[in-house]
């Protein structure tokens, strides 16, 4: 999937900025892509202890952009633009305050439009990446919420799985705009996508406040005139399996041959990706983050060097739909 995107981005100078310019993973990386050519990365953090990282490590990082978020010549700018953006909610002194943070200094360098992107979370949490993207790069019009999803590769086949690490207790409301953005996703990368909304329950095997919202949501989505087939609610067998979907959903369009995969929580759905991707031998590639203004994305704390990699790719790739 990868090679396909590098075709797709590679000599278009997309600038993602990395709010971690010192991590090892992340030079490693940016090294990679700047070497390659593929796009631009942009280091945030002090010069010095970036480029003596990079000698540590014995990478060659001439030529990449390292921004010094402590002495950024337009600071005043962007921390009132910063105030604009907060309505009230903060001053011009607790702006800049915050600015001193790269997590929101990258997110206001994209907002600014000094970058196109943004990759973090090597060292921030989820949180402390998907925070200053809500506050100042904010949901696109008509969503309400921001979401993620992965995508599960192994060979030639390819699956989608949302929301793994955003939304905790997805309502309803939640359900019906996350399956309509992993869909979206889901297309954006090749997958023609063929949408389970998954539960304990396979068209009303069982009963539950879990299984009610799930069916609920997918009745609704079924209302909306979509171009893809949307079913629920579904077991994980009966959305994989044909000869499980023969006896536990017969007259369903999506069982047994599903391939875009909508979890009723987060527990469900991030214990779900990892068992893929540790025991089933799935690369996963995200999460990839939607319903936001400009691409920012968010890394595992636990991400390697590759990920790091082609997460970023994903994340340019992401700029040319924004």
């Amino acid at each position: 999937m990868v090679e396909n995107l590098i075709k797709e981005i590679k000599g278009k100078n997309i600038r993602i900025v990395f709010p971690e310019g010192s991590e090892p993973r992340i030079l490693q990386a940016a090294a990679r892509l700047h070497h390659d050519e593929i796009l631009c990365p942009v280091l945030l953090g002090d010069p010095d202890e970036i480029k003596q990282a990079a000698q540590d490590l014995g990478l060659d990082i001439e030529g990449i952009d390292i921004v010094d978020h402590l002495h950024f010549e337009s600071m005043e700018e962007m921390a009132r633009m910063m105030v604009e953006l907060r309505r009230g909610k903060l001053d011009q002194a607790s702006a800049k305050a915050m600015l001193e943070g790269t997590n929101y200094f990258g997110t206001m360098y994209v907002k600014m439009g000094y970058a196109d992107g943004l990759l973090g979370g090597a060292t921030y949490s989820t949180a402390d990446t998907v925070r200053p993207a809500l506050q100042l790069i904010k949901t696109k019009p008509n969503n309400s919420i921001v979401s993620s999803c992965f995508i599960l590769c192994k060979g030639e086949e390819r699956l989608v799985f949302g929301d793994c690490s955003i939304n905790i207790a997805p309502t309803e409301d939640d359900l019906v705009e996350i399956t309509m953005e992993t869909a979206k996703t889901a297309k954006f990368f090749g997958i023609d996508p063929v949408v389970s909304l998954l539960s304990y329950s396979s068209m009303g095997s069982a009963k539950g406040e879990s299984v009610n919202k799930v069916r609920s949501a997918t009745q609704r989505l079924k209302n909306i005139a979509l171009d893809y087939p949307v079913d629920g609610e579904l077991q994980f067998d009966a959305s994989v399996s044909p000869v499980v979907a023969k006896v536990k959903a017969p007259q369903s369009k999506v069982a047994g041959r599903a391939n875009v995969f909508i979890f009723p929580n987060i527990d469900a759905a991030n214990i779900g990706y990892k068992i893929a991707s540790r025991l089933g031998g799935y690369e996963a590639v995200g999460p990839i983050l939607q319903g936001l203004n400009a691409p920012i994305n968010d890394l595992s704390r636990g991400c390697t060097s590759e990920e790091v990699y082609k997460m970023a790719i994903v994340t340019a790739m992401a700029t040319l739909i924004q």
